[in-house]
């Protein structure tokens, strides 16, 4: 019998983690037969690590040591934009690490969002070992097809750290078409609109049959249902400082009160036109009296606040569109993918927008475990792949370019080109007796390669000795399958391998990936609480 192996989407605002069983998709719950696994890690002041639902609760009362919404901030340099936006919403404490990393403060202790979210990745095994009732280290783990270079590699990290042996990482659009297309002979072009809560792609694929083709993808990595949780925080904010003249959002101890009433506000929306309630004794004013905060919300008054994001991922949507060379009416099919597309706004605007009703017979929270495990099993299965499918051709979603002269940047690898993918170019060096040639790399489409992200320095090293452009090295960019980057180098003229390295900014180097894991491995199992025996 073959090892388990388990299909994870590892999201903003949840988690969900799936197999096959004789044929057919099985969510894996937890011991209370809860499908969705918060994304959140709570240090307790006792010592232990609290993941998942226990740790959710905790995101009042200890704000300060309770971490969410962690995929934002992976394999971002701490000084990038995202980031120091991000540092203004979230009561937790984020500082800069070696190497650019973003780093996270809890309890004293310094953790990379690898770890953050290796510790998530582990409760997702350990459920999936009670549902096997053995081990599980095999995962296809999924991300935003716009993940960059550094944001793949700091998931594949994280999944490491866990003790998983990560087969792909897997666009999570791609994820979302294997689930709504294996099996049914379709031959159809789908847009994938994917909006979660911390990220928004839109992919355009052509199924025909057992071939999954990607024609084109993109999106905004920092757009989702946390912008539209802030949002509902800034009416919630408004009211308050309307009726009291007190502005919560500079309170350090309500604003996480306030955050989490506001995403509660948002879900009732999605199944109400209005929405009153009140929270009691949030903060107290002259004399110690209680002051509440009453909540009466209107979903039109929501809808008004949030327009400008839906409009963002049409602006998106457009872009894609004309780089599969297609108009809006050849789209086929168009299937919602994340928990932010409940929203009726969304689906409202989804749907004038591609001039065709949605499916919505698909579980929008589900659908791209559904497609991880199917590609997980694909990858492991001593069976013909084409059980599922016969091919499946993804694309990378960013250019791949490096520094010339004047700040300009020369493209290496395109974008939306398939990958695998390789390209070399060759380098000479600019001084006598020169052993070492330092490349900046950057992803993105601007020829400026300020204005591109900058991935990082690669160096080439233990070169021979000679005159100035004597030595010609050849450098090979490969993209592989998990659209990360890989590197090569050999010497023209002789053909000897070179030391080729990059140091990507705000990523961990293999050194450290390898102390955390076995550091992780001796500790989870006792930080990490073992979800009880399903019941089932």
């Amino acid at each position: 019998m073959a090892d388990p192996v388990i299909g994870i989407d590892l999201g903003t605002t949840n988690s969900v983690v799936a197999t096959v069983k004789d044929g057919k998709v099985v969510v894996i719950t937890d011991d209370k037969g809860r499908r969705l696994h918060p994304s959140i890690v709570s240090f307790h002041p006792n010592g232990g690590t609290l993941v998942s639902y226990e740790a959710q609760q905790r995101r009042i009362v200890d704000p300060r040591n309770t971490i969410f919404s962690a995929k934002r901030l992976i394999g971002q340099p701490y000084r990038s934009e995202d980031v120091q936006y991000a540092i203004q919403r979230l009561p937790y404490r984020v500082e800069e690490g070696p190497n650019e990393q973003t780093v996270i403060v809890a309890r004293g202790k310094r953790y990379t969002v690898p770890e953050i979210s290796a510790l998530v990745l582990a409760y997702l095994r350990q459920c999936a070992e009670r549902h096997f009732g053995g081990p599980v280290d095999k995962a296809v783990i999924t991300v935003p097809a716009n993940f960059n270079d550094s944001q793949r590699a700091a998931t594949k990290a994280a999944g490491r750290i866990a003790g998983l042996e990560v087969l792909r990482i897997l666009n999570e659009p791609t994820a979302a078409a294997l689930a709504y297309g294996v099996g049914r002979g379709l031959d159809r072009k789908i847009a994938i609109y994917d909006l979660g809560g911390g990220t928004f792609d839109i992919t355009i694929l052509q199924v025909r049959d057992k071939i999954f083709e990607v024609l084109a993808t993109g999106g905004d990595t920092f757009l989702g249902g946390d912008d539209m949780d802030e949002a509902m925080l800034d009416l919630l904010a408004l009211d308050f400082l309307a009726d009291h003249h007190y502005d919560l959002r500079d309170d350090m101890v309500a604003r996480p009160v306030l955050l989490v009433a506001a995403e509660h506000v948002k879900r009732q929306l999605s199944k109400h036109e209005r929405y009153q309630s009140e929270i009691k004794d949030l903060i107290h004013g002259e004399g110690g009296a209680a002051i509440a905060l009453k909540i009466d919300v209107a979903r039109d008054r929501f809808e008004q606040a949030i327009e400008p994001l839906c409009e963002r991922t049409f602006e998106a949507c457009e872009e894609v569109i004309r780089l599969a060379g297609l108009e809006v009416s050849q789209i086929d099919d168009v299937v919602l993918v994340g928990g932010a597309t409940r929203v009726p706004l969304v689906q409202r605007s989804v749907e004038k927008y591609f001039q065709k009703p949605v499916h919505a017979n698909i579980n929008p929270d589900e659908v791209v475990a559904y497609g991880a495990a199917i590609q997980a099993l694909a990858l492991s299965s001593d069976l013909e792949m084409d059980q599922f499918y016969s091919l499946l051709l993804d694309v990378t979603p960013r250019a791949l370019g490096i520094a010339v002269a004047g700040g300009y940047a020369e493209p290496i690898i395109g974008r939306n080109v398939q990958i695998p993918v390789e390209q070399t170019r060759i380098f000479t060096t600019a001084s006598d007796h020169q052993q070492l040639v330092r490349i900046q790399v950057c992803q993105g489409e601007s020829r400026r390669f300020d204005e591109n992200t900058a991935l990082g320095e690669l160096a080439l090293s233990d070169l021979r000795r000679a005159r100035r452009g004597e030595i010609k090295i050849a450098v090979t960019f490969l993209i592989d399958t998990d659209g990360i980057l890989r590197v090569n180098a050999r010497d023209v003229d002789t053909g000897a391998a070179q030391t080729a390295t990059i140091q990507v900014r705000g990523t961990m180097s293999e050194q450290e990936i390898g102390e955390r894991r076995a550091a992780f491995a001796v500790t989870s199992a006792q930080a990490l609480p073992a979800p009880a025996e399903n019941a089932s």
